[in-house]
């Protein structure tokens, strides 16, 4: 089973990817964190009790903040809607409204959301780190659920292993 790891100032989450549900997903993600595209980049959006987002290269630039949550990889993939629930610790796509417009932006759920199923592609889960995931779920953010001190809430490396 393919894994990931990202690295925080709080330590790493670790993550086990779902190639059987979501291999398109997957393959994704292998392909932009092997180029380092996530490195850098911040959970840029902090919902308590639902979950943090992250993987917008805009992120990197504070200076870029009103467009937070718009950026992407200049490609998208298509919807790969499994049974795998919204359970906490699941890491699922972010898109827009058009199903098939995930591009880089990925959310780990903080609670059970299954709301969310069938409306987002699962594809991996965390295997250890969620304490890390709790500490940046915690974090003071603004009105626009951003983090108030970015630096606290940066993905410093990403990797994924075969």
């Amino acid at each position: 089973m393919p894994t990931g790891k990202i690295q925080t100032k709080f330590g790493d989450i670790s993550i086990e990817f779902l190639p059987d549900v979501a291999p398109k997903h997957v393959e994704n993600f292998k392909k932009l964190a092997a180029s380092g595209f996530y490195d850098g980049t911040i959970f840029h959006r902090i919902v308590p009790n639902f979950v943090i987002q992250g993987g917008d290269p805009l992120t990197k630039n504070v200076a870029n903040k009103s467009r937070w949550g718009t950026g992407g990889p200049g490609w998208t993939v298509r919807a790969e809607f499994n049974k795998t629930k919204h359970s906490r610790g699941v890491l699922s796509m972010a898109r827009s409204q058009d199903p098939n417009s995930a591009g880089s932006q990925f959310f780990i759920v903080l609670k059970d959301s299954n709301f969310l199923d069938n409306q987002y592609t699962v594809f991996g889960k965390v295997t250890s780190g969620m304490d890390v995931v709790d500490k940046i779920a915690a974090l003071s953010t603004d009105r626009s659920d951003a983090p108030t001190n970015s630096e606290d809430a940066k993905m410093i490396k990403v990797t994924y292993s075969d």
